[in-house]
């Protein structure tokens, strides 16, 4: 495409000037991939022979456009030919000419528009992470992305005993070596010291078991085995020790990617996990729906409940009487408004040995902070906190843990801290990036920075996305997207901050260390509609209540005057990016989709005064404008609390029985909890087509997608869904089958935490047997971090700090 893209305007100048001076009349200087088009085809209609034009290379080139800056008589385009590569080309006006340029001069050319009082240095910080990745295995298709551990093991696994031979099989018996729990040695004991000796024993070690029942257990050949130098951990029973060493021979004989994953996967190597989620306000009950509070608090206690089971039950199939233990680590908050949030200490209802661990804020003299603070502007507390939390750490599993995970930026900051302390192996879930939902946030991230503190964010997001050793995303698009859209991670991979740095490679998708794994419903909770064995009775009446009471318990606006119409449920926090308003505009201005269902919408508060965040304060007051606008309060039933897990679960069962549906209409979401909830009670979801909902659902057989920057076209869809039902009787039924057997065949907790166990014991195999933890990375981001995130966190603070001493009694929020 770059030749023919040259050669083709070169030849038709004529042509394409017009184009660029019509860009350039549209008065923006940015133009998004929909404003290329849609000027493009306005042009092209106008021409004598448009095809020309919309069948030429640059037409091509604009639709793979993501953007495009204009300044004078220049226009700059960043294009996308294909998920993960990136192009840029400027277009002149004084010459007509189109040419090629760099990732730097496009970035400098934004810059100088967007702010040209911090462009003017001669010397800009620019990151670039390339150089220090350049002898490492990269992935080069796109349909490989999120395959890591796959891609991992088939180049590493030959490179390791092809390339090294014998020092490749004596790295793995040291690795085999290493292995203890709490002072007891496990695998292998002193008697073998070479692979030779290892090889000999094996045979040994089968030879003998041979002769034993196959469901013999490893206590009854313990004394046999430990005199060959085998020690507790190769498995429960005769039959699973002889496996598990099959296994290993075949891997010093012929090792294969497969067999690596089988072998590791049965490695006693996983009995402490450590879960960090600083922010917000973690907690098993009255703390969902509060600021900064919501999926991610859902996603981790599901997760943990799963990651118990199969601790567990590969410890006991591993022989070893060891109870496995997982830390979730989050802050102590002393002014808890209700909640156990300034409790130390509180196990996790479900497991048996999952604790939440509070940890407290603390101020540089030692203070502990005493309020909630906003996901924003908890930068300056994170370095104090991670020593604070090592502590805790070691106080609480007798030494370090073996796996540390972080959550969101903060959480994976944190992770990355401690990870560099304790040599552990990380792994980091974004659940969102901030860069994705803010439109050139990077670019004005100054005039968003006393809200926001982009600046902190997004250099901690450099940081942590660099240093993990694996990173797990739900869906493939939060790592690269799609063919029209960018990537959440994709986006960090060039972007600049004007004024104080710009990164040139920041992050590659084809990395390896990248890989989806998706989490899922919890089935005790969330069940289909139609078991009503399993339904509890007693619910039911303060849910109709709630749903159809003129004065219910709960702080409600809006009542139903027909409450036998099907239900449009909604439920989500409160904020601009979950889009409640969007969904109410939406419904408010289609009078066919009136004509059919209600609207139930949970979530928020309805008095704006009793917010405490300015973006949901602003949410609610918009709710109040829209229904005097449409005139909703008959149609439309707005509660303004948060429910719980239980009740939330039955009020999408509620919502089936009058053949509603759901709704997730959100600017972005990076998975999808609630539709993945609705889907498997039987409610067909409707959700919005940017995140992870366009992976979840199959549009049509399993639910529908929608676009939230399109709501007449949402609203249309909708009704003629219910238009169909009624012309249809069993098509509302085929949809809730189709849901439900989505989420059972790919959404489940079981399948997730088998994934992750397996790719931390095969992450942390690399990191110890090869450099993957690219230690020279690793010190240049040292660098960065000193030098610009920490000026960047005590600024921060110096700012809070003036702002309580200038407001007695305020709170930083």
């Amino acid at each position: 495409m770059p030749d023919e893209l040259l050669e083709w305007t070169h030849h038709n100048r004529d042509l394409v000037y017009p184009l660029m001076r019509r860009y350039r009349a549209l008065g923006k200087d940015f133009l998004m991939r929909s404003d290329l088009i849609d000027e493009l085809e306005r042009y092209a209609a106008e021409l004598t022979d448009p095809e020309h034009l919309l069948g030429s290379p640059l037409a091509q080139a604009l639709t793979r456009t993501q953007e495009a800056a204009l300044q004078g008589e220049s226009v700059r385009f960043a294009l996308r030919p294909r998920i993960g590569r990136w192009r840029y080309y400027e277009y002149e006006g004084d010459s007509g000419e189109m040419s090629e340029i760099s990732a730097r001069h496009y970035l400098k050319f934004k810059e100088r528009i967007a702010a040209p009082d911090q462009s003017r240095n001669a010397w800009d910080l620019e990151i670039d992470l390339a150089p220090f990745d350049r002898e490492f295995p990269r992935m080069r298709e796109a349909r490989s992305i999120g395959k890591g551990v796959e891609f991992l093991n088939r180049r590493l696994s030959s490179r390791l005993f092809e390339t090294l031979e014998e020092t490749g099989a004596q790295r793995l018996l040291d690795f085999l070596r290493m292995h203890n729990h709490k002072g007891r040695q496990l695998l292998l004991n002193g008697h073998l010291e070479s692979t030779e000796e290892l090889r000999r024993a094996i045979r040994r070690a089968d030879a003998a078991l041979a002769r034993k029942s196959a469901d013999t257990p490893w206590h009854q050949v313990e004394p046999e085995l430990r005199a060959l130098g085998f020690e507790v951990g190769w498995g429960d029973t005769v039959a699973r020790i002889r496996e598990t060493l099959a296994l290993l021979s075949e891997l010093m004989e012929a090792p294969a990617a497969e067999t690596f994953e089988e072998f590791l996967a049965r490695i006693p190597m996983i009995f402490g996990v450590v879960i960090l989620s600083p922010h917000g306000w973690f907690g098993q009950a009255n703390v969902l729906g509060r600021p900064d509070t919501g999926g991610q608090i859902v996603y981790i206690l599901d997760q943990v409940r799963a990651l118990e089971r199969e601790m567990r039950q590969r410890i006991q199939r591993q022989g070893l009487d060891v109870e496995p233990k997982i830390l979730v680590v989050t802050r102590l908050i002393p002014d808890a408004q209700g909640t156990t949030c300034d409790q130390p200490r509180e196990r996790i209802v479900g497991t048996e040995h999952v604790e939440i661990v509070r940890v407290p804020f603390r101020t540089p003299g030692g203070e502990i902070v005493p309020e909630w603070i906003s996901r924003f502007e908890v930068w300056p507390y994170l370095e104090r906190f991670a020593l604070d939390v090592e502590r805790e750490i070691h106080a609480e599993l007798e030494g370090r843990p073996d796996l540390l995970i972080g959550n969101y930026s903060d959480g994976n900051l944190v992770a990355t801290l401690l990870s560099e302390r304790l040599g552990v192996t990380q792994c980091n879930i974004a659940h969102a990036l901030e860069k994705s939902k803010y439109l050139l946030s990077d670019l004005y991230w100054r005039q968003n920075d006393a809200t926001h503190h982009f600046g902190c964010q997004f250099t901690a997001d450099v940081i942590s996305m660099n240093t993990a050793d694996f990173i797990i995303t739900s869906t493939y698009q939060e790592i690269a997207g799609t063919d029209d859209t960018v990537g959440q991670y994709e986006s960090h991979a060039s972007f600049s901050m004007p004024g104080l740095y710009r990164v040139l490679n920041g992050i590659d998708v084809f990395d390896p260390k990248f890989n989806i794994v998706s989490p899922g419903a919890d089935t005790e909770t969330f069940f289909p509609f139609t078991e009503h064995e399993r339904r509890v009775e007693a619910l039911q009446k303060e849910l109709r209540g709630i749903l159809f009471d003129a004065d219910p318990p709960r702080p409600v606006r809006g009542t139903f005057a027909d409450p036998e119409k099907p239900i449009i449920f909604v439920m989500a926090r409160m904020d601009r990016i979950k889009n409640h308003t969007g969904i109410v505009e939406w419904f408010g201005a289609t009078p066919e989709l009136r004509e059919h269902a209600n609207l139930f919408l949970i979530g928020g508060h309805i008095d704006p005064r009793k917010s405490s965040d300015r973006e949901e304060g602003r949410q609610i007051e918009r709710m109040h404008a829209l229904f005097d606008q449409y005139d909703l309060e008959q149609q439309v039933r707005w509660v303004g609390s948060h429910v719980d897990k239980r009740l939330g679960a039955e009020f999408y069962r509620l919502a089936a029985d009058q053949r509603g549906i759901f709704v997730q209409p959100a600017l972005f979401e990076a998975f999808g909890l609630t539709v993945i909830e609705a889907m498997l009670s039987g409610l067909p979801t409707f959700a919005t087509r940017y995140g992870g909902p366009l992976e979840i659902i199959e549009d049509g057989v399993s639910g529908f997608h929608i676009d939230p920057n399109h709501g007449a076209e949402s609203g249309r869809k909708m009704a003629e869904f219910f238009q169909r039902c009624a012309a249809e009787p069993d098509y509302w039924d085929r949809i809730s089958a189709g849901g439900i057997e989505r989420v059972r065949s790919r959404y489940t907790w079981e399948l997730y935490a088998e994934k992750l166990m397996t790719l931390s014991r095969v992450y942390g195999f690399w990191r110890f047997v090869t450099d993957l933890a690219r230690e020279e990375n690793r010190r240049y981001l040292e660098m960065f971090y000193t030098l610009q995130y920490r000026p960047l966190a005590e600024a921060l603070e110096s700012e809070a700090a003036t702002v309580k001493r200038g407001a007695p009694g305020g709170r930083v929020s």
